[in-house]
């Protein structure tokens, strides 16, 4: 159920765009017909892919700073954690305002919603082309190696918090593109959120991830293809 201050009187609880006065019935029809649903939730994440590979992280981090004997090693490993977490947080502070600003305007103009099924097919289209880039291959590399093995780190508070942010943001930037997938097509979604979750998973912590994320990037193209091929009555 979304729930919107539309601010003019109309219906605020709709779940189709048609239950909301003065959209006509064809828009909803089209984006009905896609599956695609205005994003709700923004910023929801169930910390899969997070867990999933913030735990090699701080194992690394564990393995630079306890070569020294730091006593104070789980402390300073949890000050690295909060570091990461910290950045998500901002990243889901940034991303909300424009999903619920961007749900207002698809429900207030049938004309947007009317097209949404093509943008929804490009916006995933470009997600792919993102993958196989040099641009991804960087960041992926520095979230599956960060800090790097053999890497030896002075045990303070400083340097934990600052390993923490970095990680955070080059993790963030590596799935950026994979998690504007689940804007478009709607983080309540749950095959869409569990295929997103599996693929950057996939591509942090099986070996070879860089030809991972280049497989996964061929299939999502695939997929942005025949989602505008459909969208625009070709297939």
């Amino acid at each position: 159920m979304v729930h919107i201050d539309v601010g003019d009187g109309r219906d605020a609880d709709a779940r189709r765009l048609d239950d909301v006065d003065g959209v006509d019935a064809d828009a909803r029809t089209n984006v009905d017909r896609g599956h695609y649903v205005i994003p709700r939730d923004v910023g929801r994440d169930d910390g899969g892919d997070d867990a999933a590979s913030l735990v090699p992280m701080l194992w690394r981090y564990r393995q630079a700073v306890g070569w020294r004997g730091e006593s104070r090693l789980g402390r300073l490993t949890l000050l690295a954690g909060l570091g990461y977490f910290f950045v998500w947080t901002l990243f889901g502070l940034a991303v909300f305002p424009l999903g619920v600003v961007l749900a207002a305007i698809e429900m207030e103009q049938p004309a947007l919603a009317r097209v949404a099924p093509v943008a929804v097919g490009v916006v995933i289209l470009i997600a792919g082309a993102i993958q196989p880039t040099s641009w991804k291959a960087h960041h992926l590399a520095c979230c599956r190696e960060t800090p790097a093995r053999g890497c030896k780190l002075p045990g303070d508070a400083g340097t934990a918090w600052r390993q923490g942010l970095r990680f955070g943001l080059h993790c963030g930037l590596s799935c950026a593109n994979l998690t504007a997938i689940l804007l478009v097509i709607g983080v309540m979604d749950l095959r869409a959120m569990a295929v997103v979750t599996a693929a950057i998973t996939a591509e942090r912590l099986v070996p070879a991830g860089e030809r991972v994320a280049q497989a996964i990037g061929a299939v999502v193209i695939v997929a942005g293809l025949l989602l505008i091929t459909r969208a625009t009555g070709l297939g």
